[in-house]
């Protein structure tokens, strides 16, 4: 029994399936982790500052979970009902301008879900900026890939992307 040419045909086309597969497959790894990152970092690029929201005192404008897109501004220039995020101590908080105290220097403040005005009011000098986007459940995702270990795990799904990728080269070249 000789082999015949369809024989090798039907082989050499289910040969290519597999390269197909892993370039695919690698290729959408790599798209998946870029196309995480090009939102944070087109940000960065354009001068805003991205930040997780972790307390529901902005809820339901900005529920926890959210991400917030903050842009620098001068602090005169911050009106009543804006969302500002300032620096509270170890943390950031974003929270509504009830009043833009101009004379004295400060804001104050209120979050959405809170009864009452802020304690202490808000020094321009702790102002960051203005929220002008802000993005639910992002920011869940946004805190665990931008830890060390979320970033070691990204990294690692990176490359096994590449190696697919370098796979199917390999296969197609046998």
């Amino acid at each position: 029994m000789s082999s015949s040419p369809q024989g090798q045909e039907t082989k050499k086309r289910g040969g290519k399936l597999v390269p197909a597969l892993c370039n695919i497959i690698g290729t959408l790894i790599l798209l998946g982790v870029i196309g995480f990152y090009l939102p944070i970092t087109l940000a960065h690029a354009r001068g805003y500052e991205v930040y997780n929201i972790v307390s529901g005192s902005m809820e339901p404008e900005i529920p926890v979970g959210s991400v917030i897109y903050v842009e620098t501004l001068r602090p005169e220039d911050v009106a009543e009902g804006d969302i500002i995020a300032f620096h509270g101590g170890d943390s950031v908080i974003a929270h509504r301008v009830v009043k833009n105290r101009v004379g004295e220097g400060e804001f104050i403040t209120k979050g959405d879900a809170n009864a009452e005005n802020d304690m202490n009011p808000v020094g321009y000098q702790e102002l960051i900026g203005r929220v002008c986007l802000h993005y639910p459940v992002v920011g869940g995702l946004l805190e665990v890939c931008t830890s060390s270990i979320g970033k070691l795990y990204l990294i690692c799904f990176a490359a096994c992307g590449a190696m697919l990728n370098i796979l199917a080269g390999r296969l197609r070249n046998r």
